[in-house]
């Protein structure tokens, strides 16, 4: 008789959409397109804000940070994701399956972190201007960076290792695209109502409580710009804060509602859309967001551009 913590799984089949074959052969093409351009706008980010001088501030440095996180992001999701949608059925192995679980949660936990102290940063500079290099100074940045980072390797090693620490005596597909906590987790033989509690109380404590106060941020903010005499200066701190919100929104909102209910709620393909919106479509338009509405981005882009042609010339 088998012990109660031993597997009898030691590869996950992952489906994907694999009921509408017709449907994964077309999401192949545009998932592809998504994945360049998503590496493409986040290394020119992360390019332009490491030669540009006049951009090695806090709010572009966190920006260089949010954009190495969503190119890991979508390297640890996107190839995997481009074999299934390309295969009835893609086998992965329980090693690569723990390797992608972790790396997940690794850069989904550090983007919450960054966005919080992101909003942050503008609330400081917009609220309080006078007292912002000293309130943000590079310390203050290095220690929010740093436990950004550092608190999320240790949390997903905790929780990948809980999850994986249950049994799984089969069936072994995964009804997802990728391996993330609640369909894995849906697959364990075993009691798993302590992890889900600690699934629950950790989303509220880690996305809920700093998407709250992330609001709470921005509506100090909207009405410290409401203030501002210049109208100019208006404008380019509401563009700035209403690009770095509809970030925001657009990620923490589909991630409490997959995390909130890690073994129901959701039918099975709504929860794949739901996924697909904040590991997809999120490090997509962030480029997009942060420099086409950003007029510094676009000329330190600019800047470069022309320096990489002069060089040209001669």
């Amino acid at each position: 008789m088998k012990r109660e913590n031993e597997s009898s799984v030691f590869d996950f089949i992952l489906l994907g959409f694999s009921n509408f074959p017709q449907l994964q052969a077309q999401l192949f093409g545009v998932f592809l397109v998504d994945y360049l351009v998503t590496l493409l706008g986040n290394a020119i980010i992360i390019v332009v804000i490491s030669v540009e001088q006049s951009l090695h501030v806090p709010m572009y440095l966190f920006l260089l940070n949010l954009s190495v996180v969503e190119v890991g992001f979508s390297a640890v999701i996107m190839p995997e994701m481009l074999v299934v949608l390309s295969s009835e059925k893609a086998r992965i192995t329980f090693a690569g399956c723990f390797a992608q679980m972790y790396f997940i949660i690794l850069f989904g936990g550090t983007e919450c972190f960054l966005l919080g102290a992101m909003a942050y940063d503008r609330f400081v500079a917009i609220c309080h201007p006078l007292s912002y290099p000293v309130t943000m100074n590079k310390r203050v940045f290095l220690k929010l960076v740093m436990f950004s980072w550092v608190s999320w390797i240790m949390v997903a090693i905790v929780q990948t290792s809980w999850v994986f620490s249950f049994p799984f005596c089969g069936p072994n597909e995964i009804n997802h695209l990728f391996c993330e906590t609640p369909p894995v987790l849906e697959l364990a033989c075993a009691n798993t109502f302590l992890f889900e509690i600690y699934a629950f109380t950790g989303t509220i404590l880690i996305i809920m409580v700093p998407f709250v106060l992330i609001l709470l941020s921005y509506i100090r903010i909207l009405f410290a710009i409401l203030k501002m005499p210049s109208t100019t200066g208006m404008q380019k701190a509401f563009s700035t804060c209403a690009s770095h919100l509809t970030s925001v929104t657009l990620f923490y909102g589909t991630a409490s509602m997959t995390y909130l209910q890690p073994k129901s709620g959701y039918s099975p393909e709504t929860k794949k859309l739901m996924s697909l919106f904040y590991t997809l479509l999120t490090p997509l338009l962030n480029p997009l967001i942060y420099s086409l509405r950003n007029s510094e981005m676009k000329r330190a882009l600019m800047k470069l551009w022309r320096r990489k042609m002069d060089l040209r010339t001669f």
